[in-house]
């Protein structure tokens, strides 16, 4: 699954930079707090408990190196709350972190990229409630768009059909080795009722254009070239690819992000409806 990430997402607040030469072994021991922290998450020890120690080595670093006002400094505390607020969810303790960030290192790098990290987190909480709507059961919000050819595109223009609308992208690994599902469901079932509306997150037309064509992808698609600022990908809260929903005759959510086989058994199953 390819996925939008936030400028400063965990891997790049856990990264070690390479300039960092501060007094003593800090530089050891923060390559040692970061290799800590990433086996305990690759473990699958992602909870406040399983993480103490590190937090409070970080603090440890942090008071060694009082009083210096460096981007390295500065990114032992980004690190920090990056933890809190990106793997347990907490921006009670991380929020903060990120204000004492500004406040304390002024004209860091990391501080002059607090506010790039508040609005990446404005959008993903906004990604996530519009999600939340997005439940199976649900009726899937309309648009009123053009698609490649310039014909008006809708879900109402499919009525009374079995509908996958499918956000996707050439680029996409994970949803190109889904293509050859979505193709045989559509091939299948396409003479009995059944549609799909791709949305792309592509920014080059013509290579989406040859792409389309070599692979005899007949659908409809919508596409305005801004990759992942795509309108409808933004109106629909999509930060990972491919994302899918299967929408039954009324425009009602009866499935997402099927994969594989349970593609064509969702669509076999609501055509017989």
């Amino acid at each position: 699954m390819k996925t939008l990430l936030p400028i400063t997402a965990l891997a790049l607040s856990l990264f070690l930079p390479a300039s960092f030469a501060q007094a003593g072994d800090a530089k050891e021991e923060l390559k040692e707090l970061v290799t800590s922290i990433q086996a305990k998450l690759k473990a699958g020890k992602n909870t406040e408990k399983d993480l103490a120690e590190n937090f409070a080595q970080f603090d440890k670093l942090l008071a060694s190196h009082k009083g210096e006002k460096t981007d390295d400094v500065a990114q032992i505390l980004l690190m920090k709350a990056m933890l809190y607020i990106q793997v347990l969810d907490d921006e009670a303790k991380g929020l903060p972190l990120l204000t004492q960030l500004k406040k304390d290192f002024p004209d860091t790098k990391p501080a002059l990229a607090v506010d790039k990290i508040l609005e990446s987190f404005e959008k993903q909480r906004a990604s996530k409630e519009v999600q939340r709507k997005l439940a199976v059961g649900a009726k899937f919000p309309d648009f009123d768009e053009k698609d490649l050819a310039g014909k008006p595109l809708s879900i109402a223009r499919f009525k009374g059909k079995v509908v996958l609308v499918d956000f996707w992208a050439t680029w996409c690994g994970p949803c190109i080795g889904e293509l050859p599902n979505v193709l045989k469901a559509y091939e299948k079932y396409h003479g009995k009722g059944f549609e799909i509306v791709g949305i792309s997150l592509d920014s080059d037309r013509a290579k989406l254009d040859k792409f389309i064509t070599d692979r005899k992808m007949t659908w409809p698609q919508y596409f305005d070239g801004k990759g992942w600022q795509t309108k409808l990908a933004g109106a629909y809260g999509v930060n990972s690819i491919p994302a899918t929903y299967l929408l039954d005759g009324e425009g009602k959510i009866i499935a997402k992000n099927l994969r594989g086989e349970a593609l064509e058994e969702a669509v076999a199953k609501a055509l017989k409806k």
